[in-house]
């Protein structure tokens, strides 16, 4: 018999937060462990990301690193970095951000681990689904040489899925409808994205105001979504007796479709419609790494293969639902010099076909000098 969804206790809340400070590792992998040719291919073709920096051995052999390197978001591939969704069992979880340092490429056959610290748990009331709770946790990766390659910040809000359906608020939002000259409008864009690639982009060239050459994702499609897990796996998504075994090890992760009576992973609100709306989204929508996997598209694209993200920063503020299509914009806001580095100070946003920006992010790029040089590793602390 279908049970009713959870609620937030102050139980559930109290020992949450007993969490706090405690590192944390999973008992097995969560998808990648190893940066191989075939696993960044994979990530990269799951974004719609066409650099041959990521899939071409012989073009990468051609540039600065010698190899097929990584895009930094490869790493949501080892591991979805959302704030720790541990804890409140039964209580959904929506991805809200990240903030990512990165401090060295990642280059193929790379072996990468991380560690997970719970930092904080904060209760607020949201229009959404009234009572929420938001947790924030940082993330490490390390290589096998002991390196960190990149840290993260990010959090997630928490909230009952009966609340979320009751409270409606996205109930009047329409699904997307496209006329013929709007859909050639989006081709004409993804025609015209520009990869640097192998071209220099130096410091000295650039100015405040420039802005970068949009990328664009979609009108989205449940295709789109296969091919992002085919790129970055899922913890939950599991076959057959793999995930019988996991729901009976963790019985409330499962998440009950009303319309169906079956019972079965969270996860599915990104695929099945039904799923999405019994918390109160109209429809099936994406996953947040996998939208700001795309501004890292975006800049990647922008600062060519000898300039190298060195942070990036994203909100996601609003659900980007299948037929929704999203244009990665940005602007140049600031250069100057740190500790020798030549770094750029980037606005960058995802903005859908309504007008709305349901990503707002910021990002640092460090770029190579006509006068000092090429850019140079380890980035900054670590630590």
């Amino acid at each position: 018999m279908a049970q009713q969804h959870a609620v937030i206790t102050e139980e559930a809340i109290a020992k949450l937060k007993s969490r706090i400070g405690i590192k944390w590792q999973p008992r097995e992998s969560w998808f990648n462990e190893m940066a191989t040719r075939d696993a960044i291919r994979h990530f990269a073709q799951g974004i719609g990301d066409e650099n041959p920096l990521w899939q071409d051995e012989e073009y990468a052999q051609k540039t600065k690193y010698g190899s097929i390197i990584a895009p930094g978001c490869f790493l949501y591939s080892v591991y979805w970095a959302v704030g720790s969704w541990g804890g409140l069992p039964g209580i959904h979880g929506w991805h809200s951000g990240n903030d990512w340092e990165f401090y060295q490429p990642i280059f193929v056959n790379d072996k990468i681990t991380f560690t997970e610290v719970l930092t904080d748990v904060v209760e607020k009331q949201s229009r959404m689904s009234g009572r929420t709770i938001i947790q924030y946790s940082d993330t490490i990766y390390t290589n096998q040489q002991g390196e960190v390659i990149a840290k993260t910040k990010g959090w997630c809000i928490r909230a009952e899925r009966g609340a979320s359906r009751e409270k409606g608020r996205y109930s009047g939002v329409r699904k997307a409808q496209y006329t013929p000259d709007e859909l050639l409008a989006i081709e004409q864009a993804y025609d015209r994205e520009d990869i640097r690639g192998t071209t220099p982009r130096y410091w000295e060239d650039v100015k405040t105001g420039d802005e970068l050459t949009p990328v664009v994702k979609g009108p989205l499609s449940l295709r789109d979504m296969i091919a992002w897990l085919m790129g970055v796996g899922s913890y939950f998504m599991r076959a057959h007796r793999r995930a019988l075994d996991y729901q009976r090890r963790h019985p409330a992760v499962g998440m009950i479709d009303s319309a169906t009576g079956i019972t079965d992973v969270p996860e599915l609100v990104h695929v099945e419609n039904t799923r999405a709306e019994e918390i109160g989204i109209p429809g099936a929508y994406d996953y947040g790494p996998q939208r700001i996997s795309w501004l890292g598209h975006l800049l990647t694209n922008w600062m060519g293969d000898d300039g190298f993200l060195k942070r990036l920063y994203a909100e996601l503020r609003g659900f980007n639902m299948i037929g929704d299509t999203t244009w990665c914009k940005g602007k140049l806001i600031r250069k100057y010099v740190e500790n020798e580095a030549h770094l750029v100070d980037i606005d960058c946003w995802g903005e859908n076909q309504r007008g709305e920006i349901t990503m707002p992010g910021r990002a640092t790029v460090i770029l190579p000098s006509r006068l000092h040089g090429p850019v140079v590793y380890p980035i900054g602390p670590q630590g």
